[in-house]
């Protein structure tokens, strides 16, 4: 018996010392747990495709103080640049939130003013490209109308104006007994959406926090050409921890574009606390990143190739029936007599 019993232990023995040398010559990814994406190994290919362009996102709690929210918003960007970001983003309201709507109106500017002036000089110092939100914009009507326009400016890494877009849906709710804001009180309506900008992240379509609502501007901006939609917010705690994150990811979804969204968090002032939670969605839908509580930043690589494979593979823009949309009921009130 000792004669077979041997033997058959040298021969597993032999084959355990193959396998072992099998595995140690294979990737470690091989056999560590880890996400994947739905669409199959797309960090395996990402990896073999050299890096991709990186965006930071800010997340910032601004008050009636203008220098002060400049010095934050400035070190975040600064920050960012020396990360290797090529565009930063900051939320609605990165110049001040007002305690009312006096203050606020008292506080704005022109976009040639001085704050403006001191953002594009930002911009050149660092190189960047930067989103800035939610500007509180005094235009050539100021004198006639007393109110301000909400105005999302796009500064190139030379600190010229690439884009501006003023805000076209205004955030007019009431919660009884929770929240109350008419923003056309102060605010006049922006008329036209701004046409996606080519940036080296992919090319941007501009929003503004309550525009998020409306999934006819995104689906304009991804018609248009958009591979980037993102909307900077001032978002409420009850408004944001009800809607914030579930609005922006159908927007990503139904558009397959990434979604950025910088955002104000904690307490502005003495009557006023925002949600926070800024984040980056993919065109899959998925939450690539995300900050936690306070002031802060988070960055997300745009993949371009990725989301041309998830437009590829689920072709939804090319399924769109235009026409029959806005026509429901069209027929029917055509052939009343």
């Amino acid at each position: 018996m000792y004669g077979p019993r041997g033997q058959s232990e040298g021969v597993l023995l032999a084959v355990r010392r193959c396998w072992l040398s099998a595995v140690l010559r294979l990737p470690l990814h091989r056999f560590c747990a880890g996400p994947r994406s739905p669409l199959g190994s797309h960090q395996a290919m990402a990896a073999s495709l050299g890096p991709k362009p990186l965006v930071a996102v800010g997340q910032v709690t601004s008050t009636p103080d203008k220098e002060q929210n400049f010095s934050g918003c400035a070190a975040l960007v600064r920050a960012a640049a020396r990360r290797g970001a090529c565009l930063v983003f900051l939320p609605e309201g990165f110049d001040y939130i007002g305690r009312d709507s006096a203050q606020t109106l008292s506080l704005a500017e022109s976009l040639d003013g001085d704050l403006m002036v001191r953002y594009s000089t930002l911009a050149r110092d660092c190189g960047v490209w930067l989103s800035l939100g939610g500007f509180h914009e005094r235009r050539a009507d100021w004198p006639s109308t007393q109110r301000i326009y909400n105005c999302h400016v796009l500064l190139d890494p030379t600190g010229r104006l690439a884009a501006a877009y003023r805000k076209t849906h205004l955030c007019d709710v009431e919660l009884e007994g929770r929240v109350t804001m008419k923003e056309s009180s102060f605010t006049n309506p922006g008329t036209e959406i701004v046409p996606p900008i080519s940036t080296p992240a992919g090319m941007l379509g501009l929003s503004i926090c309550y525009d998020l609502r409306f999934p006819e501007i995104s689906l304009a901006l991804r018609h248009a050409g958009a591979e980037i939609l993102t909307y900077p917010s001032a978002f409420t705690f009850p408004t944001g921890s009800a809607h914030w994150e579930v609005l922006l990811r159908a927007r990503a979804i139904e558009t397959q574009c990434y979604v950025v969204a910088a955002a104000q968090t904690g307490r502005n002032h003495e009557g006023r606390v925002s949600y926070g939670h800024t984040l980056v969605a993919d065109p899959w839908g998925a939450v690539v990143a995300q900050c936690s509580e306070g002031p802060g930043l988070c960055y997300a690589e745009i993949d371009l190739e990725y989301l041309r494979r998830v437009r590829r593979e689920i072709p939804v823009q090319s399924h769109r029936r235009a026409d029959l949309y806005g026509t429901v009921g069209l027929q029917a009130a055509l052939s009343v007599p």
